[in-house]
């Protein structure tokens, strides 16, 4: 199976930038209390240091404002992943713990200020890719059964048979989401050459968390304009 970003993507946002670590073999039937400790002191971090700040003018997520922007989404209305977490996360609202690899992602995003997602390998058909959707895609909310039909021209995340996230960061299907019987999973990290250094770390720190807790074999790579793909 290959991860692609599809050269429409690019010559929409030149400047996107990947990190993409992917673990197989993962044993997330475990209960793994350090992990959700990590989590838990991220949150604090990110309550006290970003209490009264005003997220839309945070140097870290405008970026992706504007990038949604760019792509006719109203920040506002469709907020990216990072900024809804911290922005939750900043009013003393805490995160639950979902299991061991998802409430990694969530301390590491919270970290670096960064969206990440994590999607089981197992459920996917073909290849993984981000690309313009094409009128008839079918998404189906996470949490939800009813199937949503896309029209065309909107960012996402894709196999070869179904949307897996809507409007790029925005909303991850239900259909191959993190549970204890998930075993190879791909993290992709979503930057820019802006903030590529964050996300270069990013990715170092999942493959070391990953390799000490779940003892699991690792892939790692990144993906610009000059690299747009890679076979996970």
């Amino acid at each position: 199976m290959r991860f692609k970003v599809y050269q429409e993507v690019f010559e929409k946002l030149t400047d996107l930038y990947f990190g993409v670590v992917v673990g197989n073999q993962i044993n997330n039937q475990q209960h793994i209390p350090e992990i959700y400790d990590l989590m838990k002191n991220e949150m604090s971090q990110v309550e006290n240091n970003f209490k009264g700040v005003n997220l839309k003018e945070y140097q870290g997520i405008i970026p992706y404002r504007d990038a949604f922007n760019q792509l006719n989404l109203n920040p506002n209305k469709f907020m990216s992943s990072v900024e809804a977490m911290v922005k939750r996360v900043s009013k003393g609202n805490i995160l639950p713990s979902i299991n061991p690899v998802v409430d990694l992602v969530n301390r590491i995003s919270l970290k670096y200020i960064l969206p990440m997602g994590a999607h089981d390998l197992d459920a996917l058909e073909g290849e993984i890719a981000i690309r313009f959707s094409r009128k008839g895609d079918t998404f189906t909310p996470l949490g939800e059964e009813l199937v949503e039909v896309l029209d065309s021209g909107e960012l996402v995340y894709a196999d070869s048979k179904r949307i897996r996230t809507r409007r790029w960061i925005w909303r991850q299907s239900n259909i191959g989401k993190i549970d204890e019987n998930s075993k190879n999973i791909f993290f992709p990290i979503d930057g820019f050459q802006t903030n590529k250094e964050r996300v270069m770390k990013a990715a170092e720190e999942l493959e070391i968390l990953l390799k000490r807790y779940f003892n699991c074999q690792i892939k790692k790579s990144f993906i610009d304009i000059n690299h747009q793909e890679m076979e996970i």
